[in-house]
């Protein structure tokens, strides 16, 4: 998540030695720009020296749906609340992801602290 004229690069690589079959790897790179000026360069890569393998790529950049945004605002949710609404779910996704309980609700304390209103997200979370 990147706002104000922030800038992010991500370079991820998979290397899939000679002789590593069966591999399965995936490679994904997901941002949300909250501003017109935040900037992302992204390029997740893949090098596969071996034969029997399964491996993807990919990467996606975007902003706050306005259809979501339009969802949200049409229920009486002012557009700040609406915004970080949108931005807590987009990053409470990788964050439920994390199988360490201490580290995970540690990311979520400090998204809280962070969002605007993230007080009151938290009421709803």
């Amino acid at each position: 998540m990147l706002d104000g004229a922030a800038r992010g690069v991500f370079n991820g690589k998979v290397i899939v030695h000679p002789g590593a079959q069966k591999t399965n790897a995936h490679l994904a790179n997901h941002n949300l720009l909250l501003s017109k000026m935040a900037e992302i360069d992204t390029k997740p890569e893949l090098t596969i020296d071996a034969d029997d393998v399964r491996c993807a790529h990919g990467a996606t950049v975007g902003q706050i749906d306005d259809a979501q945004m339009f969802y949200l605002r049409s229920r009486g949710i002012d557009e700040a609340l609406a915004t970080s609404l949108l931005t807590y779910a987009f990053a409470h996704d990788v964050i439920e992801r994390i199988r360490v309980a201490p580290l995970r609700n540690a990311l979520e304390r400090t998204l809280f602290a962070r969002l605007p209103h993230g007080d009151r997200i938290r009421e709803l979370a």
